[in-house]
């Protein structure tokens, strides 16, 4: 084996262990996405229409964002604008 494919293997081993280590944040069962909590600019990754990924949403409360709660407690968190929603909301105008 020469030593460019040992840095080619190497370089490949490394790669794929990078990629097992950014597993997506939801995919811990103990959270869940509740929409409608988060505040402008402090939402998870890939909210609704008008947002384009963690930290985009407009608006405080934004309904068609999302942040990772603890499992259960999503509906039961009060804001401003109502309870936290399991489903995403309208976008805002």
């Amino acid at each position: 084996m020469s030593n460019t494919s040992i840095h080619l293997l190497g370089a490949s081993l490394a790669a794929a262990l990078a990629l097992g280590a950014t597993a997506p944040a939801f995919a811990d069962d103990s959270k869940e996405k509740c929409f409608g909590v988060a505040l402008k600019g402090q939402n998870d990754c890939a909210a609704g229409a008008g947002t384009t990924c963690a930290g985009t949403s407009k608006v405080d409360y934004q309904q068609n964002a999302w942040k990772l709660v603890p499992k259960g407690t999503c509906v039961s968190m009060k804001t401003p604008d109502g309870m936290g929603m399991l489903e995403a909301g309208p976008a805002p105008a």
